[in-house]
């Protein structure tokens, strides 16, 4: 009766592995697939509001997709400017160019300067949607884009809401809802930082 009582917890837990297992598995195939065309618009969603992480603000899950939306915050230093949907400020290269577009971060620059990706889940929110679209980078991969200039987060922002890639080496920016370079608002009187 002992050895048939371990024998059934024996099986319980195994089949608890493999459902466990099963469950894991099926996260891998939700990944959103890249964009079909170079010049594809991200869609609009119907809810697009932005969402944070935990303090790492590293995605997890469906959070993947939520880093090729895109968003209007209002910074109290630079005024309105764009994130990803994890509230990350995005960034555009004085390097690259937007008519054509084209990405001249590669290799050790994007790590740094991670790309952002196209996302067929993608939303986008207080953006004009005609602004944004893709460009295929050197590596094959679709980056989006918004009034043509690639767009990027800074590997050394830990967190949404920091901005600590404005003007580093006097080619980064943030960047503005119509693509173009945030520059430093009238301050507020009381300071602050973050949006």
């Amino acid at each position: 009766m002992h050895a048939l009582r371990r024998t059934a917890a024996f099986a319980a837990a195994a089949a608890a592995v493999v459902l466990l297992a099963t469950a894991c598995d099926s996260d891998a195939d939700t990944a959103a697939p890249p964009a079909s065309s170079p010049s594809a618009p991200a869609k609009t969603g119907a809810t697009g509001a932005p969402t944070a992480t935990g303090a790492t603000g590293a995605p997890s899950g469906n959070q993947a997709a939520l880093k090729g939306s895109l968003a209007t915050v209002t910074s109290p230093q630079f005024g309105p400017i764009v994130v990803d949907g994890l509230n990350y400020t995005l960034y555009r290269f004085d390097k690259d160019t937007a008519q054509p577009s084209a990405s001249n971060c590669n290799d050790a620059c994007a790590v740094k300067w991670p790309p952002v990706p196209v996302s067929e889940q993608a939303t986008v929110k207080g953006v004009d949607s005609k602004l944004v679209g893709a460009v295929t980078r050197a590596d094959g991969t679709k980056q989006l884009t918004l009034n043509g200039w690639p767009l990027y987060r800074f590997a050394d922002d830990k967190a949404p809401g920091e901005t600590k890639g404005q003007g580093v080496g006097g080619t980064w920016f943030i960047s503005t809802p119509e693509g173009k370079k945030a520059q430093a608002a009238a301050q507020p009187t009381g300071g602050g930082s973050g949006y």
